[in-house]
């Protein structure tokens, strides 16, 4: 078991220029063994009438890595190329698709984590290792319908792959629904991943190859789940020279992960290798307070 906190600060701004808008974002968030500085840029143009939207965006991120009770210290560097486009099909169909490439550079595995080996009477363990480089793609495609009591479902599909060998899908269905000043919102969501190609549970032997990794997250595994969500309109005194709305917002996220080659060692009487699946579940909730001037 174990505590963390986590301050963050950001700030953002929208700049509107006939059809085009210009988005500038900074972030920092302070860990104490972890800072994270961001920086995230992006243009969207509306063509056609409005019924195309084209995105183009940058972000970078240079992030230092510490180890509490030792003086390690290492950085990471982080980019993300991206490219949007939205597209009206009929007057109730909405169309969206994206594509991101990211490339990460310096010290990409965490300094307390270990993997583990055979060693003739059981297992040991050796510090993980990975690669210091990782450049991954990922292609979305978005789709919302508009429906004529003025709810909507939503559908998306997601798909991931990186040069560590790591290939992902997602993919999510929900419903939105407004009811006098309340807006409910329901989806579900499914995520499967497969294993990186330096991935194991279990070496055979110390040092077995070039690079090691024991981390669940890079193992094969599912998780999915429902969210709910409920918002509610506080005030809305919007004129067409002034803006001011405010709500209130409570969302929950019940998460189920299950793990098909990483397993549980707090299980006790069991050969290496042969120890209970590992799989936990999660519940998130988030509520927060909105304003728009």
């Amino acid at each position: 078991p174990y505590t963390e906190e986590r301050k963050q600060w950001g700030v953002g701004a929208d700049y509107l220029h006939g059809d085009t808008t210009f988005s500038l974002g900074v972030s920092n968030s302070e860990e104490n063994d972890y800072t994270a500085d961001t920086l995230n840029f992006a243009i969207s143009q509306e063509v056609f009438g409005g019924l195309t939207t084209v995105t183009i965006g940058y972000g970078s991120g240079d992030d230092e890595v510490r180890q509490r009770g030792s003086s390690f210290q290492d950085v990471v560097e982080k980019k993300a190329y991206r490219l949007g486009l939205s597209q009206v099909l009929t007057r109730n169909w909405l169309l969206g698709f994206s594509y991101e490439a990211m490339a990460d550079e310096g010290y990409l595995n965490n300094p307390y984590r270990s993997v583990r080996y055979l060693d003739g009477t059981g297992y040991a363990y050796q510090q993980e290792r990975y690669p210091r480089t990782r450049e991954s793609n990922a292609v979305a495609l978005r789709s919302r319908y508009f429906l004529p009591w003025r709810a909507a479902l939503g559908a998306e599909y997601r798909f991931f792959a990186d040069d560590w060998g790591i290939d992902a899908h997602t993919f999510e269905l929900g419903y939105t629904h407004p009811w006098q000043r309340f807006t409910f919102d329901v989806r579900y969501r499914y995520y499967t991943q497969g294993g990186a190609d330096f991935y194991s549970d279990l070496f055979p032997f110390q040092d077995a190859q070039n690079f090691l990794a024991r981390d669940k997250e890079l193992a094969t595994f599912q998780s999915h789940g429902p969210h709910i969500g409920v918002g509610y309109q506080l005030f809305d005194r919007t004129t067409d020279a002034r803006q001011l709305k405010g709500t209130v917002n409570v969302f929950y996220d019940f998460i189920m992960f299950r793990y098909d080659d990483f397993r549980d060692l707090r299980a006790t009487g069991f050969a290496p290798g042969t120890e209970p699946l590992f799989q936990f579940d999660a519940s998130v909730v988030q509520a927060f307070f909105s304003v728009w001037f």
